[in-house]
């Protein structure tokens, strides 16, 4: 985007279609990109039965125009420079500012030791497994835990995030981890409970959520 003055890794926009009879809809959707130049991505799920999704996900075509403000957020957010280590856990499309961070720690071929926690239905629900697979290592590590379904011959988990998970994923809490939770609010709200129970500092634990209906 011309003129786009950059972002940090975290940071969201606000997004509005208005339709031809002047409906106007608006969403806030996080920055999937690494913050490195003009380029922004965002990660669209695309879920039947909400106005102004299926546009994005169906209708949009290169060199179709909406409106879009920002960056927007200053709390959740992280930049190579502040360090580490790091715990990232993501439940479904929670992924996607955590995923501007762990591009961004790419981009900048940084080394912070880098755990993600990444909760889904299913492997095919996996947003950027691919991407993942390929950005472990050199500090990041990636684990999984499947909910619903698990593909043949599976050895991570296969329930739900616990607290009994985080203590066996995250870093002690004497090595003071940075904690940055996303995802839908009962499971952010969870997640943030058990690493408190677990004596983890809350002023180091951010959170992000949403609810049925957005951000």
């Amino acid at each position: 985007m011309p003129g786009w003055p950059g972002h940090r890794a975290g940071q969201h926009v606000d997004v509005r279609l208005t339709a031809e009879d002047g409906y106007q809809a608006e969403r806030s959707y996080s920055i999937a990109s690494a913050a490195d130049g003009t380029r922004v991505a965002l990660t669209v799920q695309r879920l039947d039965g909400r106005r102004g999704l299926p546009y994005l996900t169906d209708e949009l075509r290169p060199g179709d125009k909406i409106e879009l403000r920002g960056p927007i957020g200053g709390y959740f957010v992280w930049e190579p420079s502040e360090g580490g280590p790091l715990m990232l856990v993501a439940g479904g499309s929670g992924i996607v500012p955590l995923m501007a961070m762990i591009r961004t720690r790419a981009a900048a071929h940084d080394d912070t030791e880098t755990r993600l926690l990444y909760s889904s239905r299913s492997q095919d629900d996996v947003i950027y497994r691919d991407e993942l697979e390929r950005l472990s290592g050199n500090g990041l590590t990636v684990v999984h835990a499947l909910t619903d379904s698990q593909p043949p011959g599976w050895t991570s988990y296969a329930r739900r995030v616990d607290a009994e998970m985080l203590a066996e994923v995250a870093p002690a809490p004497a090595e003071r981890p940075r904690f940055y939770a996303c995802g839908p609010t009962p499971f952010v709200e969870a997640v943030a409970e058990a690493l408190v129970r677990l004596g983890h500092d809350p002023r180091a634990i951010k959170t992000e959520r949403f609810g049925p209906t957005g951000r």
